[in-house]
């Protein structure tokens, strides 16, 4: 994924796609949209999970399951030792909120350079079945 690209660089390839939607005929751009609408990603909902949900809910918003499947499972472990008042509880859930931190905070960027993913898929789908 393209998130470590600027954001003015996730603009303009916004832009660059929604020009090659433009360019769909008329029925392609309706069939597009209508994709679009079921795949697309809020910033928000992915920044809330992250920042309610440290244990790794964004990643599967995202389809990333791997991701969110392995954050998960750390998360329960921490969690688990802290049950016991292990201090290597508290060091696992204080390393899973580092890493997830960041994400917090480029959470604009991540789910716009997935939702430029998303697009320039779709415009690939669409022109295929048309093909």
């Amino acid at each position: 994924m393209s998130y470590k690209m600027s954001s003015e660089q996730l603009r303009d390839e916004e832009e660059a796609l929604r020009n090659q939607i433009r360019e769909l005929n008329a029925e392609q751009r309706k069939h597009y949209y209508r994709l679009e609408g079921q795949r697309i990603k809020d910033p928000d909902t992915y920044a809330a999970l992250n920042w309610f949900f440290l244990a790794g809910l964004h990643h599967f918003y995202l389809g990333n399951t791997q991701r969110g499947g392995i954050n998960l499972g750390v998360s329960l472990l921490g969690l688990a030792l802290l049950a016991f008042l292990s201090i290597v509880g508290v060091v696992i859930l204080i390393a899973i909120a580092v890493i997830e931190l960041p994400q917090l905070f480029k959470s604009q960027q991540i789910v716009h350079a997935y939702n430029n993913n998303v697009m320039r898929e779709l415009i690939h789908q669409v022109k295929s079945e048309n093909a």
